[in-house]
């Protein structure tokens, strides 16, 4: 499985991803989640991806060749913004759909996928896609600036209580790994290592690109910390005083 998180702020954008993949419990594997692709000073992006690897590889992979063939045809280079490299890359998907789901049907298999595109391209502001596997797309707006892909709901609360579109990077960095920390903690199948990577407003550059691995050693300090912290909280709230009085619920 997978867990996937961006954040669209002010700033510039956040994403983490993990790079764990799994077909029972004793068959674990690594694949990247994050693909970046850039031209420094004219447009970058970022894409994460979650479901069947089988597609979102053969995904990326014709991404790519659009992009290497410069045969006329449309790809990532030539889109002129944000919302038609969502569609670009939604219409690939649906591409792979057409070759392949009719295939993967007859072998019982689903056709799952779901993408985080986001990135700037030129003096357009910074943009944040959420791609479905039907190809179409939504976009992240100033009331919900963060999407989640794959194992989401373990890390959902910590970001709804603390994300805003004026939270610097490093705060938002700091609130990514809080938050993959509680979905590796409940669920086996996300694990390091993970791919963190910023982009500032406006630099059309990675900003920073860092592969997290398990002796990392901020990422250990926020895990053990957090848990404390935590615990001190629980510990520090009353205890409900029905129990004392004798109520019944």
């Amino acid at each position: 499985m997978t867990y996937c998180v961006s954040m669209l702020l002010d700033a510039g954008m956040v994403f983490l991803s993990d790079s764990r993949t799994n077909a029972g419990v004793d068959h674990i594997n690594t694949f990247r989640k994050t693909s970046i692709f850039q031209r420094p000073g004219e447009r970058v992006l970022v894409l994460m991806s979650s479901g069947n690897l089988a597609i979102t590889q053969q995904l990326v992979s014709m991404l790519r060749e659009a992009m290497a063939a410069q045969d006329g045809r449309e790809n990532l280079w030539s889109v002129p913004n944000m919302f038609e490299a969502a569609r670009h890359v939604g219409e690939m998907l649906r591409e792979v759909h057409r070759r392949d789901a009719e295939a993967l049907k007859n072998f019982g298999i689903d056709f799952t996928a779901a993408l985080i595109l986001g990135g700037q391209i030129g003096t357009e502001q910074p943009r944040l896609f959420h791609i479905y596997a039907a190809g179409n797309f939504i976009e992240a707006t100033p009331d919900t600036p963060y999407f989640q892909i794959g194992e989401s709901k373990y890390g959902k609360p910590i970001i709804d209580r603390v994300v805003k579109r004026y939270t610097s990077l490093d705060e938002a960095a700091k609130l990514a790994l809080i938050s993959m920390d509680s979905t590796i903690r409940s669920n086996l199948s996300v694990g390091v290592p993970l791919d963190l990577t910023i982009l500032k407003t406006n630099e059309l550059k990675i900003a920073s690109h860092i592969s997290i691995d398990a002796k990392n050693e901020y990422f250990a300090m926020i895990r053990n910390r957090w848990s404390e912290a935590l615990g001190h909280a629980f510990d520090e709230l009353p205890n409900p005083d029905w129990l004392d009085a004798g109520e019944q619920l």
